[in-house]
């Protein structure tokens, strides 16, 4: 191969390459995560039943999935996430501990439930009467849908897929679990 047609096959290689990459960074850039401008913390705090969720290893097999939240004296919040065990049906517990990084509006928080590992926790959807919440990550990589009662509206949960799906979550990974195990 001549030296001119070798250059001319590195070049258009490397464009190809550039182009490629170009395109793979631009498919992971996100825009930013928007969170709800202002959470009163003392609605938010109490059980919360979970209606969908991106499944994770730390909630595979479970069911009846409830995230319970109280404020402690030092502002931060006591978080008791409860499941049962769909093989078994033997109940599942985590604790851990959650606090607002951002203390004018507190839709963004951090959540631990083993020190030194934290998470982002980021409120990106409230009802108007805290019927319902949307919590997210700005890593697209955690999502659950949250209410009060253990049913959702379809027309709510379709508003909240719309939601969502703006906000570049992939719907598609959401599981909806039985609240039980009985038929």
């Amino acid at each position: 191969m001549s030296s001119s047609l070798f250059s001319k096959a590195i070049t258009f290689f490397m464009l190809c390459l550039l182009i490629f990459a170009k395109d793979g960074i631009a498919a992971k850039e996100q825009l930013p995560l928007v969170t709800v401008s202002k959470v009163d913390l003392t609605r938010y705090m109490g059980v919360w039943y979970e209606i969908a969720r991106f499944d994770h290893f730390f909630q595979k097999g479970c069911i009846g999935s409830t995230a319970s939240y109280a404020l402690l004296p030092d502002g931060e919040i006591e978080v008791i996430n409860r499941c049962t065990d769909e093989k078994d049906n033997s109940p599942r517990e985590a604790k851990g501990r959650a606090w607002s990084v951002e203390p004018d509006g507190n839709a963004r928080l951090k959540v631990s439930f083993f020190w030194p590992f934290r998470t982002d926790y980021w409120i990106i959807d409230l009802g108007e009467n805290y019927e319902y919440a949307v919590v997210g990550a700005p890593s697209r990589q955690y999502l659950w849908i949250m209410a009060r009662k253990p049913e959702m509206g379809e027309a709510v949960y379709q508003k909240i897929l719309g939601l969502v799906t703006k906000q570049g979550f992939p719907i598609g990974r959401l599981v909806r679990k039985p609240l039980s195990l009985e038929p």
